[in-house]
Parts: C-alpha cells; sequence; structure tokens
C-alpha cells in the first residue's frame, strides 16, 4: 500500500512568477470638492491634473504640491468623463447633464459643447491619432464626435445597456467598449460596426485599463478582472484572486502594476505579467464622513507612472506612492501558482 505520488516526476509550475513590487501607501489627502469625487486626467506635461465631481465642477491641482489652480464651472450635473489632449490646448468633460464640452485651457471656457446623447455620459476617451473623442453613456451607444466641427460622426451601436467605459488604440480594434450589459464590444471605427464581442464576464464591465506598452487590456468586473490580448481578443487569464465588490476604476503602469477600487474603499494592487496580488489597501474617509463614503470612483497614474491619484466619494483626492523604504526582504511575495486555471 504505497502511494506512487513519491515516485511521480514533480513538475514546476508553468505559471509565471511575479515580479517585486514596492507596496504603495497614501502620502497625501486633497480636500476641496464640494461632492463626490467622480473623474480625473492627468496633463500630458504631468504638471497639473484635473478632476470632475458631483458639485458639479472640474478642479485643476498641481501634481507636485496639491494646491488648486483653477475651478471650472458650466456643468449642470455631476461630471463623469474627462480628458485631456495630447495635441491641443483642450479638455474634455463628460456629465450626467448628457452634455459633452471641450474647454480650451488658454482662454479657460468652454469653446465647444457637442450634443446628442439621449442621457447622461458616463465615459469619454480621445483617440490618440486622429481628431475624434469618443463617449459612452446611458443610452447604450458609443457616440463618435470630430472634435473640431463638433459633427456626430456616428454611433457605435450594438450593446444593450449602459456604456460605462472606452478606451482608444491607434490600431484595429481602435475602440473598444464595456457596458452595463456584461460584455466588451471591439469596434471597426471606418464601418462603424462591432468586430467582435467578448462575453465572458458576468456582470457589468465598470472599468477596462490598457496596458502601455503590451498589446493586452484588462477588464474589471465584480465576478473577475480579466486579462485579453489584443487586437484579436483572445482570452489570457483571471486575476488569481477575486476583490468582491464592485470595481468603478483600474489603470495600469508601465512597471505593471495594476491597481484596481471598489464601492467599498478597498485598493488591490495585482502585478500584471503573473495576476497575483501583492497589496491590499483600505482608503480612509476623512472626519465626518460617513462610513459608507468609503468608495472610490476613478483612479489614475500620472504620466510618470511613479504616483496614483485616487477620487473618492467621501469628497477627497488621495495621491499614493510607491514606498521607497520596502525590499523585497521586508516585503516577500507570498506567491501560490494557481492549481487548476479556469479559462473562462
Amino acid at each position: 500500500r504505497f502511494s506512487t505520488s513519491a515516485l511521480m516526476e514533480r513538475l514546476p509550475s508553468r505559471w509565471p512568477k511575479p515580479v517585486w513590487h514596492a507596496p504603495w501607501k497614501n502620502y497625501r489627502v486633497i480636500s476641496g470638492h464640494l461632492g463626490w469625487v467622480r473623474s480625473i486626467a492627468f496633463d500630458p506635461g504631468n504638471e497639473w491634473f484635473c478632476t470632475g465631481s458631483a458639485d458639479r465642477t472640474i478642479k485643476i491641482w498641481d501634481l507636485a504640491s496639491g494646491t488648486l489652480k483653477l475651478t471650472l464651472t458650466g456643468h449642470i450635473e455631476q461630471v463623469r468623463g474627462l480628458a485631456v489632449s495630447q495635441r491641443h490646448t483642450y479638455l474634455f468633460s463628460a456629465g450626467d447633464d448628457k452634455q459633452v464640452k471641450c474647454w480650451d485651457l488658454e482662454q479657460n471656457k468652454v469653446i465647444r459643447s457637442y450634443h446628442g446623447h439621449l442621457s447622461g455620459v458616463y465615459c469619454l476617451a480621445l483617440h490618440p491619432t486622429i481628431d475624434v473623442l469618443l463617449t459612452g453613456g446611458r443610452d447604450s451607444v458609443c457616440r463618435v464626435w470630430d472634435i473640431r466641427t463638433k459633427a456626430h460622426v456616428s454611433a457605435l451601436t450594438g450593446h444593450d445597456n449602459t456604456v460605462c467605459s472606452v478606451f482608444a488604440r491607434p490600431t484595429d480594434p481602435q475602440v473598444v467598449t464595456g457596458s452595463h450589459d456584461t460584455t466588451i464590444k471591439f469596434w471597426d471605427l471606418v464601418a462603424g460596426k462591432t468586430m467582435c464581442t467578448l462575453t465572458h464576464h458576468k456582470k457589468s464591465v465598470r472599468a477596462m485599463a490598457l496596458h502601455p506598452k503590451e498589446k493586452s487590456f484588462a477588464s474589471a468586473s465584480a465576478d473577475n478582472i480579466k486579462k485579453w490580448s489584443l487586437p484579436k481578443g483572445e482570452f489570457l487569464h483571471n486575476m488569481l484572486s477575486q476583490q468582491k465588490t464592485i470595481l468603478n476604476a483600474m489603470a495600469v503602469n508601465e512597471d505593471g502594476v495594476l491597481a484596481t477600487a471598489g464601492d467599498n474603499g478597498s485598493m488591490w494592487f495585482w502585478d500584471w505579467k503573473s495576476g497575483h496580488n501583492f497589496q491590499q489597501e483600505q482608503t480612509i474617509v476623512q472626519p465626518g464622513s460617513l462610513e459608507s463614503e468609503a468608495c472610490i470612483y476613478a483612479l489614475s497614474y500620472d504620466n510618470s507612472g511613479s504616483r496614483l491619484v485616487t477620487c473618492e466619494a467621501d469628497k477627497t483626492i488621495k495621491m499614493w506612492k510607491e514606498d521607497l523604504t520596502a525590499t523585497p526582504e521586508t516585503h516577500p511575495v507570498n506567491f501560490k501558482p494557481p492549481k487548476d486555471i479556469r479559462r473562462y
């Protein structure tokens, strides 16, 4: 009655080992908005960033000092999406008031409005190479706008529910949208048609993050965080743990640190290559807030990837950086490769 496991050759796991990353820590809390902070975008020169809020304003902050530079008013509902142009001095904003606005940052005023959404606009993205703007909203359509002429170029229809996340890339599929109907769609921008639909998620896809270097992206939903290859959209793998909350925002930097933030105020940090969760943070509400306001709505890395800024429901903006004193000895990687890897 001997077991054969002693004779069996132990195969090493084929799963990639996670790269060691320093843990992140909160080093600054900015308060200034009078409502939930819903969206964020960085200046291409990495000197300032802007946040949009439920108090209907857009505030521009200095990245180094965290001081307020400017407040832009003009929306009549909460500001859900922001983007800063790489090629022009323009800032784009979208909100629950169905309005999409283009601000000229030399005059600090609205110079164009894009009319056509039938309901609130939840997300917006700029195309990296051509002058078009993409907005997705509660009318289940991703709309394509010509920035200069304000023309509504096309409507990418096909989702059955709110389009809540969108990003654009220079080559096909040029537009990728995620929706509350649990699907992710790749769009042919020229034809205005769906190239393919990914139906792997079981809950709404509220956040997506395009990797800055690799040809891949990740999508987050309440069931799993999934990684996909581009341009085909092949499913690569799930992240190895589940955050078990509604995920509102996700961002990845060039070092391969993926940050995901949820409705319960949890922020988890992942190693991109292996899908290993190396740090779990819990945001602390500012004094005078309800415990239930520990909720992160948006997050973004700055252009260097060394600072992470989160926008929260306790009306604060929190800034995070890597702990420079940490070493692989003080914070060892506790990694167990997955025994069975689920293929869906």
